[in-house]
């Protein structure tokens, strides 16, 4: 999912809003949504090394990030993380893996049968942690998180179902920026110029503009002779206009001093008439590709800015000038919401997410997924494991 657009429910809006991913860039089931987290405590035991008192690499710059080698022993919760969860993810990243960690992937993929302290030991054996700093100014870094939007859609626009979500239009690389979403929506020539490139059509608008901030979503559509099917939408393009918080639009306005999704969606109810300039105040659109979504596809999320299908819980997005795709992460973010400890993938991108302490946390898809990435925004520290 090219998440090169500013990326839950409308919290999202708001957290997201500030927060991003391509992403972004899921399911035996498609109902199913996995747990994005599970709580760590913040007092485990250290996992250490014997004989781990060499001399330590030098520092790497990377981008505008400076890259300093720890000790194993100083990654939190590293000897208590589930790594068979995280190894599909590597798997996945195997697929279209960088220069640097190709050469570990026949490794990663004969360990994908193995036990989690065999895991742990050949980690060690292969990968130095480096601590992530930025070059300049404060070290704090930031978590955030998104997730894949499921929706009921038609195929065709209907009474209750007249808000479109469209592929992208035959003129856009011809006009930069392309039309505002106000303009698309009341220009007639631009109206003309979206004719017959609808995908499918929802009943809400904000449902419509969560999608797109997300960037991907899977749609559960009604097709004209009454059947389901099940299907994705993949982010296509934009039309190059900025992107606006509506949340920081109704806090600009003095509308609402609560910018959560209880907040903006009793302030929706209160002012009906007001839903079009809450919209049109965030001129960016998102197009759409429409994707067939195997039994296979659902098991994982949209493909991120790596080009690998992202994996709940253990996929995240980064500004890649500090850390390159693919590269396995340490994650370790202390919140009211979760506490994370854990092994994760540089393997989305998105135009929020810069500077070296920067992530995006994949939570999945669904209702469940969207509830847990639109609160979450809390502190963050991030270790790169570099091949030695």
């Amino acid at each position: 999912m090219n998440r090169s657009f500013p990326y839950v429910l409308v919290a999202a809006i708001v957290g997201i809003l500030a927060g991003c991913a391509t992403h972004v860039p899921e399911y035996p089931a498609p109902e199913a949504t996995p747990t994005p987290t599970q709580p760590s405590p913040t007092d485990l035991p250290p996992y250490v090394v014997s004989g781990d008192t060499g001399p330590l690499p030098g520092p790497i710059t990377q981008g505008k990030s400076r890259w300093t080698a720890v000790r194993w022993a100083e990654l939190p919760g590293f000897g208590q993380d589930p790594l068979f969860e995280a190894w599909n993810a590597w798997i996945k990243s195997c697929e279209r893996p960088g220069p640097v960690h190709a050469p570990l992937c026949k490794e990663v993929r004969r360990l994908s049968i193995g036990s989690g302290d065999e895991q742990r030991a050949w980690m060690v054996s292969r990968l130095q942690p480096y601590k992530v700093e930025p070059l300049q100014g404060s070290s704090d870094g930031l978590l955030t998180s998104y997730y894949e939007p499921m929706l009921d859609a038609t195929r065709n626009p209907t009474s209750a179902s007249a808000v479109p979500l469209y592929r992208p239009p035959a003129s856009l690389g011809q006009r930069k920026p392309w039309y505002t979403r106000q303009e698309m929506e009341t220009l007639p020539e631009a109206k003309a110029q979206l004719a017959g490139r609808a995908i499918a059509w929802l009943s809400d608008p904000v449902d419509a503009l969560v999608l797109q901030i997300q960037g991907s979503g899977r749609l559960r559509i009604t097709e004209a002779d009454g059947s389901q099917r099940l299907v994705r939408l993949a982010y296509a393009g934009t039309n190059d206009q900025p992107y606006k918080s509506v949340g920081r639009w109704l806090l600009d306005q003095g509308l609402i001093r609560d910018a959560t999704w209880p907040g903006i969606k009793a302030w929706i109810v209160q002012n009906p008439q007001r839903v079009n300039e809450l919209l049109w105040s965030n001129p960016r659109t998102v197009f759409f590709r429409e994707e067939v979504l195997s039994e296979l596809d659902a098991a994982f999320g949209p493909r991120g800015a790596q080009g690998v299908p992202l994996t709940p819980g253990r996929s995240i997005a980064v500004d890649p000038t500090s850390i390159p795709y693919g590269t396995p992460v340490w994650l370790a973010s202390p919140g009211p919401l979760a506490q994370l400890q854990k092994l994760v993938f540089a393997q989305d991108t998105g135009s929020a997410i810069t500077g070296a302490v920067r992530a995006d946390y994949f939570a999945g898809w669904g209702p469940e997924a969207g509830e847990f990435a639109g609160r979450v925004k809390q502190p963050l520290k991030l270790w790169v494991l570099w091949p030695k």
